[in-house]
C-alpha cells in the first residue's frame, strides 16, 4: 500500500483540487431547491448558480495551458486553489442571488486553472504505459466528492444552513496548498511561446456571450430579442476564432488537435456523453424534492450511491480496457450508461428506495468506466510539447458540455410545464426530460464507432520503467514521503 501511494503521490495530491470541485458541485446541486426557497427564486432559475460557474471555467480555461508553461504548473495550480477557496468564502457570505452568482464566477476562475493544470502535471510526470492507473488514482479521491456531496449537502441544508456547504471547501484547500508546496515538482515547457491575445479576446468573450445567451433562454429576465442578440454575438465571435485558429501557428486553443483520431474521439465523444450525464445533478434533486416532496437530506442519501459505484470501478478499468480495447468499451458502454441515465423517468413516489439506490450504484459503475476511458484515450497520441494546449482544449469541452447539459434539462422542464398549462413543477414533468438527456449521452457511441480497434494501444501495454526525466520528477515528490 505504501509503495502504491509513493508511485501515485502526485495524482493523489492533484486529486485534492478535483475533490474540492466535485464536492462543491454535488453539495450545491442537492441544496438548490432550499436555496431557491430562501432567496425567493424559481428553482429552475437557480440553474444560473451552476451555469455561471461553468461559464467562468469555459472563458478562462483557454489561458490555463499557456500560464502553466509560462509560470510553472505547480505555481499556477497552487494559486488556482487559493482563488477557488476565496470564491467559496464569498459564496458563503453572499446575501442574494446576484452576489451568489458573482461569487460562483470567482470560484470558476480558480477552477479554470485548477483542473486542467492539475491534469497537465500528471500527464507530464507519468509515462503513457502507466497512465490508466494514474488517471484512476487521480479520479478516485475526486469521486469521493459525489459520494459525500449529496448526503452532506442534504444534511447541512436540512438541519443547518445552506451557506455552510461552501465553508467545507476551506480545510480541503488548505491541505491541498500545503501538499502542493511540499511534494509537487515544478514541471513546465522550457521554451514558452507567446500568448495568443487576439485568440483569447475572441474565444473568451465568444464563449461568455454564447453561454450567457443559452443560459438566459426561458428565464424571462430579459426579452427574447436581447437573448437572441447575445447568443448570436457570441456565435459570431466563436466563428471568427475558428478562422483565426486555423490561420495562426500558435492559437490559444489549437483546433488542429482534432486531426488526431483518439483526441478527437475523446473531446467530441466526451462532449456528448458529458452533456447528457451533466444534467443529472440538476434534475435528480428537483425530482426528489419538488416532485416527490423529499427533504434535501433524503434526496442526497439516494443519489450518493452513484459515487460509490464509480469508486469501485476505478480498480477494474485497466483490466477491462486491456481485454476489450477502447473502441468496444466506449461504444457499448455509452449505450449502457445512457440507459441508466433514462431510468429515473420510471421513478414514482412508490418506487422502493432500495431499487433506486441499486440503480444509481450500477449506473455509477458504467459512467466511471466511461469517464476514465475517455480521459486517458484523449491523450494517447498527443505529442508531449502539445499537452498543455490539449488539456486546455479538452477542459473547455468538458465545461461546455456541463453547461449545455444543464441548459437542455432546464429548457426541457420549462417546455413540459408550458405543455401542462403552466402548472408548478411536478413529478410528471420529468420523464420526457430524462429520456432526452439520455439520448444525448448515448449518441456519443456514434463518435466512438469511428475509432479503429487498435486505438489507444500505447496505453494498454504493461507498465515499463520510467525514463530519466520522469524519474527525476518523481524523486522530487517522493523524497518527502
Amino acid at each position: 500500500m505504501i509503495a502504491a501511494l509513493r508511485r501515485n503521490l502526485i495524482p493523489l495530491i492533484v486529486a485534492t483540487g478535483l475533490f474540492m470541485e466535485n464536492l462543491d458541485a454535488t453539495v450545491l446541486a442537492t441544496s438548490l431547491p432550499a436555496i431557491a426557497r430562501d432567496l425567493g427564486a424559481n428553482p429552475i432559475h437557480l440553474k444560473l448558480v451552476l451555469t455561471t460557474y461553468l461559464l467562468a471555467l469555459a472563458v478562462f480555461i483557454p489561458a490555463s495551458g499557456w500560464m502553466a508553461d509560462r509560470f510553472g504548473a505547480k505555481n499556477v495550480f497552487r494559486a488556482a486553489m487559493v482563488v477557488f477557496a476565496l470564491g467559496s468564502i464569498a459564496c458563503a457570505m453572499s446575501t442574494g442571488l446576484g452576489s451568489l452568482v458573482f461569487a460562483r464566477i470567482l470560484q470558476g476562475i480558480g477552477g479554470a486553472m485548477m483542473v486542467p493544470v492539475g491534469r497537465l502535471i500528471v500527464l507530464r510526470t507519468i509515462p503513457k504505459s502507466e497512465l490508466i492507473g494514474a488517471i484512476a488514482w487521480l479520479t478516485v479521491p475526486a469521486l469521493v466528492g459525489p459520494v459525500l456531496g449529496p448526503p452532506l449537502g442534504g444534511f447541512i441544508t436540512t438541519y443547518f444552513n445552506w451557506r455552510w456547504i461552501f465553508w467545507i471547501n476551506i480545510p480541503v484547500a488548505v491541505a491541498g496548498i500545503v501538499l502542493i508546496t511540499k511534494y509537487i515538482p515544478d514541471v513546465r515547457e522550457k521554451q514558452n511561446e507567446g500568448f495568443d491575445l487576439r485568440g483569447f479576446l475572441l474565444i473568451g468573450p465568444g464563449l461568455s456571450l454564447f453561454l450567457t445567451g443559452v443560459t438566459l433562454m426561458g428565464i424571462n429576465l430579459v426579452t427574447r430579442e436581447v437573448v437572441l442578440a447575445i447568443t448570436l454575438s457570441g456565435a459570431a465571435l466563436l466563428v471568427a476564432y475558428v478562422v483565426h485558429a486555423l490561420r495562426d501557428d500558435m492559437p490559444i486553443i489549437d483546433l488542429r488537435l482534432l486531426t488526431i483520431p483518439t483526441y478527437r474521439a475523446g473531446v467530441l465523444g466526451g462532449f456528448l456523453f458529458r452533456a447528457g450525464l451533466g444534467a443529472g445533478p440538476f434534475l435528480l434533486p428537483l425530482l426528489f424534492q419538488e416532485g416527490f416532496g423529499m427533504t434535501a437530506f433524503q434526496s442526497g442519501m439516494l443519489t450518493f450511491a452513484t459515487g460509490v459505484g464509480a469508486i469501485f470501478m476505478k480498480t477494474q478499468v485497466g483490466g477491462i480496457l486491456r481485454r476489450y480495447g477502447f473502441r468496444r468499451v466506449l461504444m457499448v458502454n455509452a449505450l449502457i450508461a445512457g440507459t441508466f441515465t433514462a431510468l429515473p423517468a420510471l421513478f414514482t413516489e412508490a418506487t422502493p428506495v432500495l431499487l433506486m439506490t441499486t440503480l444509481f450504484l450500477v449506473g455509477g459503475l458504467s459512467r466511471s468506466l466511461q469517464f476514465t476511458s475517455i480521459n486517458t484515450l484523449a491523450y494517447a497520441d498527443v505529442p508531449p510539447e502539445r499537452l498543455s494546449k490539449a488539456t486546455s482544449f479538452a477542459a473547455v469541452g468538458q465545461e461546455l458540455a456541463g453547461s449545455v447539459g444543464v441548459t437542455i434539462a432546464a429548457l426541457g422542464l420549462e417546455a413540459m410545464q408550458r405543455f401542462a398549462g403552466g402548472a408548478a413543477l411536478e413529478a410528471t414533468h420529468f420523464p420526457a426530460v430524462f429520456v432526452l438527456v439520455a439520448l444525448v449521452s448515448a449518441s456519443s457511441a456514434f463518435v466512438f464507432m469511428q475509432l479503429t480497434p487498435a486505438a489507444g494501444a500505447s496505453l494498454l501495454q504493461k507498465p515499463e520503467a520510467r525514463d530519466e526525466p520522469v524519474k527525476e520528477a518523481a524523486k522530487q515528490s517522493q523524497g518527502h514521503l
